[in-house]
């Protein structure tokens, strides 16, 4: 029996690719294939699908992603294509959450330049500057699904003042703030967990980071696209805030070397999910729903 075809445009581990090569007849782009063949294609969140590319495929009815993020698909071309979606939701909500409660505590804490000062022979010279205190803080989370609610988990550990934005009130035991703009003029630390919409498009702006204030931290655990990145950037060249931990930029992995010379931001390689255990499980429920739609069975985590 011939196996089903699909488009691959996006690299995967060794044993995600070999599972996918026994599965399927897997094409790329850049081989010219026909895609005419193409039912599904397999991509990752920061990858996405070119328009274009899912108006070639005449026949195509999946997107099956490897990651959250969907706003690399226009799914309003798929909702009218009849072409479902499919992500990787849940089995990476822990790591998010603890690689955002790690940035808040590197950068308040500086732990960069504390290993830095005990590893360079400064220590011998003079002792490290004074940080700031987390436990007891006020934490604005801009996003409370998933992520947003692991990482509120976390910090209630740490006896934080919990805070919240989100298109509506949940049904959580924090305070919820309607407006970005007065949950930052509330928060020492702002933590982006928003899933990246139209709606939230540089939700964090110039207006934010002057409420969230000289003495607030900037941690985005979400997608660079809710953060204006040139008012960032120009808030924390002018110390209108105190810091900035970010895991995702414009751009990456060639981020604005404005970035670079800057000791109050602290610069991650978009990693949040990159552990081994989290990144098997996300290949394996992409090849699920993908393994489900060939067997004419309902997805297991439809977007659409």
């Amino acid at each position: 029996m011939p196996k089903p075809h699909i488009l691959q445009v996006a690299s995967y581990p060794a044993w995600d690719q070999t599972a996918l090569d026994a599965a399927y007849t897997t094409h790329r782009l850049e081989q010219n294939p026909d895609l005419s063949l193409i039912e599904a294609i397999a991509t990752s969140g920061g990858a996405g699908v070119a328009t274009e590319v899912i108006q070639a495929c005449p026949n195509l009815k999946l997107i099956a992603i490897y990651g959250v993020g969907y706003d690399g698909i226009d799914l309003s071309l798929c909702a009218e294509r009849n072409i479902q979606v499919t992500n990787t939701p849940d089995v990476l909500t822990g790591d998010c959450a603890d690689l955002a409660v790690g940035m808040m505590l590197a950068i308040a804490r500086q732990i960069p330049a504390a290993d830095h000062h005990a590893r360079s022979g400064a220590w011998t010279k003079a002792s490290f500057p004074l940080q700031r205190r987390v436990w007891g803080a006020k934490a604005g989370i801009l996003g409370m699904g998933r992520i947003g609610q692991d990482v509120a988990t976390r910090l209630a550990g740490f006896g934080m003042d919990i805070a919240y934005s989100a298109r509506s009130e949940k049904p959580v035991p924090y305070t919820y703030i309607p407006d970005p703009t007065d949950l930052a003029t509330h928060a020492d630390f702002l933590i982006v967990t928003a899933a990246a919409t139209p709606d939230t498009h540089h939700i964090i702006n110039a207006a934010t980071l002057k409420a969230l204030g000289p003495d607030g931290y900037l941690i985005n655990i979400s997608r660079a696209a809710n953060i204006d990145e040139n008012a960032l950037l120009n808030a924390l060249e002018s110390n209108q805030i105190a810091g900035a931990a970010l895991d995702v930029f414009d751009n990456e992995p060639q981020i604005n070397p404005r970035f670079a010379p800057l000791k109050n931001a602290l610069l991650q390689p978009h990693h949040a999910s990159a552990t081994l255990q989290t990144r098997r499980a996300m290949g394996q429920l992409m090849r699920d729903n993908l393994s489900a739609y060939f067997a004419g069975q309902p997805l297991i985590t439809p977007v659409i």
